[in-house]
């Protein structure tokens, strides 16, 4: 009885914490008649992405020139954009879908270049990428050991004042990811992971399944997402 009476209060503050989110970006997080995504991850859906040809997505990569962006073999050189190599094949997937169909606006050009994509050619782009072994950051990159090893509590065992689980129990001990569209984040430029969790943080980015990562991100300091930024820039170093 004592459990259910803890799992009820978790439950109630829970749902406190997206009420009042909600109110203070004026708009609701997940609106009825537009969902986060329109990924749903059947079993055909999961069998269309492990049945990804690695050869003919490195091929799609390179018809695309995914590689002016993301770099060769998926480690971008810029800032600007995230490395892809390493990243979970379900994830890449489910971002292609989301700028196909609108999900995520964040970045125009990604739009343009995945609306001639077929279910296939996105499964066979993740495919190719996931393929490769998680990237180290760009040479030259600044990272504060410093401030990576203040983010290492949050990334351990949360904060249960705030009802922040650790990080590693979706994104995994070592920032590989975990469970279908959980994306990896070991390896990724502070200054994009900042950048991504502040859309998150602003509501500019809500193609997070159950509003997970805006809710995350509403809960975070500035500077505590700095800190996160480097500790994962530092994981493949």
């Amino acid at each position: 009885m004592n459990r259910l009476i803890t799992l009820a209060s978790v439950a109630a503050l829970f749902a406190m914490s997206t009420s009042s989110f909600a109110n203070e970006q004026g708009k609701s997080i997940a609106k009825a008649d537009k969902p986060s995504t329109e990924v749903a991850w059947t079993p055909e859906t999961m069998a269309l992405v492990r049945s990804g040809n690695v050869q003919k997505g490195g091929q799609l990569a390179n018809e695309q020139m995914c590689a002016s962006c993301h770099g060769h073999a998926g480690i971008a050189q810029s800032n600007n954009w995230p490395s892809l190599a390493g990243q979970r094949a379900e994830y890449t997937y489910k971002m292609l879908q989301d700028y196909k169909n609108g999900s995520r606006n964040t970045y125009p050009l990604m739009t343009a270049l995945a609306k001639p994509m077929s279910d296939q050619d996105m499964a066979d782009i993740a495919a190719f990428y996931a393929s490769f072994k998680l990237p180290p950051v760009p040479e030259g990159t600044p990272i504060d050991k410093a401030l990576a090893d203040k983010a290492e509590l949050l990334v351990m065992k949360g904060d249960g004042n705030r009802l922040l689980a650790p990080c590693m129990s979706c994104h995994g001990y070592k920032g590989e990811g975990d469970v279908v569209d959980i994306p990896a984040m070991a390896g990724q430029t502070p200054e994009y992971f900042i950048r991504t969790m502040q859309d998150y943080k602003a509501g500019k980015r809500s193609d997070d399944v159950y509003s997970r990562m805006r809710l995350v991100a509403h809960s975070l300091s500035d500077q505590e997402i700095i800190e996160l930024a480097n500790y994962y820039a530092n994981l493949t170093q």
